[in-house]
């Protein structure tokens, strides 16, 4: 069983930066897909980014894209999301998960993280 660790959040001003982590326990993931989610106080989770197994092809939300990036460690177990020029409504809780099927919806995914929370100061 996989299991996945989120670490890297923090409190931040607008326009600053952080780097999130996601780290795996338990059986490899270097064969999945990976996804970072967030989801924010009273929404619902939301796709922010995906990577291929290989790292090879990445894709990003509308409202993230050329401001954050995400890419994988050497040994393919780590996952990590750059997050640059933060805005306050990059606030929430972030959680990574490995890819059951294509796709950037919550049920694509499986072995969700615990989060962690990134919030952005005005």
């Amino acid at each position: 069983q996989v299991q996945l660790v989120e670490s890297g959040g923090g409190l931040v001003q607008a326009g600053g930066s952080l780097r999130l982590s996601c780290a795996a326990s338990g059986r490899t993931f270097s064969y999945y897909a990976m996804g970072w989610f967030r989801q924010a106080p009273g929404k619902e989770r939301e796709f922010v980014a995906s990577i291929s197994w290989n790292g090879g092809t990445t894709y990003y939300a509308d409202s993230v894209e050329g401001r954050f990036a995400i890419s994988r460690g050497d040994a393919k177990n780590t996952v990590y999301l750059q997050m640059n020029s933060l805005k306050p409504e990059d606030t929430a809780v972030y959680y990574c998960a490995r890819s059951l099927v294509p796709g950037q919806t919550p049920r694509s995914y499986a072995s969700w993280g615990q989060g962690t929370q990134v919030t952005v100061s005005s």
